[in-house]
């Protein structure tokens, strides 16, 4: 049984996540501040950290930095606020993943469940060189494989193909045509729609949410990007 501490100072939101997280087989504890936070992650075996960003006596971000001081386990922090820049402090202090308040608790709990395989499954996995890396996503050109946080998912050829492009090119946005052009290996007349339909079954494959896409990102009037996380 793996333990999940969930930190928070609203108590419907730490009541709903705790029956969500123990309908699952997790064992739950409960915060309502940092400080009570590190006490219970000091006296017992945590594998993933929920943590609230504003919260009294010591908050979620500064709560982060203490434990990574010591522990590696996964942390998820949630926040009201939605600006790009607050989710970049939260990973940049050393979350592992970030949802805005008001959530789906069944989002949450997938994020928990594909932290935790990440952290106990896959963490200490060697990479080699036939490997391409984006978080828990690992396609091995070699073995022509995709898994995602340890757990294989079945792409098509087309599939795999435009996946292993971009993520080759990490980072780089590339419109539907261009995409066309490098996977089917032929000129583009009428390509966006069959690229678009492509993107989004892979995102079905990978994302725990493909409405709000991890991995591939969409850059509106450009193309798309595997994003380097």
């Amino acid at each position: 049984m793996y333990t999940v501490l969930i930190c928070d100072d609203d108590e419907a939101i730490l009541e709903s996540v705790r029956i969500y997280l123990d309908n699952e087989g997790y064992k739950v504890l409960t915060a309502c501040d940092g400080e009570q936070a590190l006490e219970l992650i000091n006296k017992n075996t945590i594998h993933c950290v929920v943590l609230d960003i504003m919260m009294p006596k010591l908050d979620g971000l500064k709560t982060t930095l203490k434990i990574r001081e010591k522990y590696t386990f996964p942390i998820i922090l949630l926040s009201a606020k939605s600006e790009d820049t607050d989710k970049i402090t939260g990973l940049g202090f050393g979350a592992d993943d970030y949802v805005t308040k008001p959530f789906n608790p069944l989002e949450l709990v997938a994020r928990v469940k594909s932290q935790i395989r990440r952290y106990v499954s896959f963490g200490s996995l060697e990479i080699t060189n036939s490997q391409l890396v984006t978080g828990g996503v690992v396609l091995d050109t070699q073995a022509k494989t995709v898994t995602v946080d340890g757990t294989e998912v079945k792409l098509t050829a087309m599939e795999y193909r435009i996946l292993e492009f971009l993520m080759q090119n990490m980072g780089r946005v590339f419109s539907s045509s261009q995409i066309y052009e490098a996977v089917w290996n032929e000129p583009s007349y009428t390509s966006e729609k069959t690229v678009t339909v492509h993107i989004r079954n892979i995102r079905e494959k990978l994302e725990i949410n493909p409405k709000d896409p991890k991995y591939l990102k969409v850059v509106y009037g450009l193309g798309y990007k595997c994003e380097k996380i």
